[in-house]
């Protein structure tokens, strides 16, 4: 770690999370030139371990040159060096946005060379594809620029695997009846979690003909796949909504994903496919604004979720706040008739942590863990808290 990420480690660990966002902008207006080069090489080769960790090699070597060429003020630094600021906890974001935004290209047809190297492109990951990447950025760096500026929407059908079991417990007061909230839907592929198969060994739920299938996911425990599940209602909001059916938003949600990662694109393709038949609405609002009036209406006969995964790290403090105080009034108004539960998927001391609080009669457990992809989920169930 260098000099300039340990010490804003280190400063950050003492400030309250409510003044995070200010104390990082002054601390980043106050770096040298240097110092703020060496902070993003920094999460550059953070995200270059966790590429590693998680089966794409190609990117994890990609981000370890690009974390160079960062520190000796390359084309990459040239891309990215006028980006704002990532919000609090979201500077994974710098690196993985700049990677989309090559990969775009790549997709686009507009970097054949390095094209080569993408298996997402028909490419084979063999020789060193550093000197092609390169030279796409130096050749691109305005569309770059451009690129930095979406937000990462990793939309991962196959958390859905992680969340299936809270969704299951959640809704045996109501014979399986629910009624769904998501924050952060991104293309709302989870909202469609009940239209895909999943097994575990000798135990499935969901049709068996579906095209999302997600059958290597448990490495420990399994969930409650005898419970049934039927969603009546299903509904998501995201500052930037994006379309299944949009030729230019589904060019987004591949570029997201790692282009050595056969699997995960092909379970992307199939959830696209799959939403085009199912209807789910992602407003374009801020979260706890949208909440707090979809609370407004008690549903009865169905558990009202409301769920999110790997959202936390964006909506400043504030908008936390109004979050935790909307699930509050909603739990506080629930009835045996009308039961609330709110499930989280987000990073905490075994990965990603998979929690489930219920009302009426609170009670909040830790169910699942898993890794952030959705992969290697482990279950324990009402007995994990």
């Amino acid at each position: 770690m260098s000099l300039a990420a340990d010490r804003y480690a280190r400063v950050r660990r003492r400030i309250p999370r409510r003044a995070l966002g200010v104390a990082k902008a002054l601390y980043w207006q106050g770096l040298s030139s240097s110092g703020k080069r060496a902070l993003i090489a920094s999460r550059f080769r953070a995200q270059a371990d966790w590429c590693e960790r998680l089966g794409s090699p190609l990117y994890a070597h990609l981000l370890r040159c690009a974390a160079q060429d960062v520190e000796g003020r390359g084309p990459t630094w040239a891309a990215i060096n006028r980006r704002q600021l990532a919000p609090v906890g979201a500077d994974e974001a710098i690196p993985l946005s700049f990677m989309a935004g090559v990969h775009r290209l790549v997709l686009e047809g507009r970097a054949p060379e390095l094209a080569r190297h993408y298996p997402s492109a028909g490419g084979a990951a063999t020789h060193d594809p550093w000197p092609s990447f390169v030279e796409v950025v130096s050749e691109h760096i305005g569309d770059l620029r451009d690129a930095m500026e979406r937000p990462v929407q990793t939309n991962e059908p196959a958390r859905s695997a992680a969340l299936l079991g809270g969704f299951l417990l959640a809704g045996r007061r109501t014979a399986g009846r629910l009624r769904l909230l998501e924050l952060g839907a991104s293309a709302g592929l989870n909202l469609r979690w009940d239209l895909y198969r999943y097994e575990a060994g000798d135990a499935a739920w969901g049709d068996p003909e579906s095209p999302v299938r997600l059958d290597d996911c448990y490495v420990g425990g399994t969930p409650p796949l005898h419970l049934p599940a039927r969603v009546l209602e299903r509904a998501g909001c995201d500052l930037n909504p994006l379309d299944p059916a949009s030729d230019s938003d589904r060019l987004t949600l591949r570029s997201l994903v790692w282009p050595d990662q056969e699997n995960r694109r092909a379970m992307l393709e199939a959830a696209l496919d799959v939403a085009q038949t199912t209807p789910a609405c992602v407003d374009r609002e801020d979260a706890a604004e949208w909440l707090a009036a979809q609370l407004e209406r008690q549903a009865t006969g169905v558990t009202t979720v409301v769920f999110h995964s790997f959202f936390e790290q964006y909506p400043d403090e504030a908008t936390r706040q109004r979050l935790r105080k909307t699930l509050r009034s909603a739990g506080a108004r629930a009835t045996q008739d009308a039961p609330v539960a709110y499930m989280r998927m987000e990073w905490g001391r075994n990965g990603a942590d998979i929690e489930l609080t219920t009302w009426p009669g609170y009670r909040r457990a830790l169910i699942a863990s898993a890794d952030n992809q959705g992969r290697n989920v482990r279950w324990l169930g009402e007995a994990g808290d």
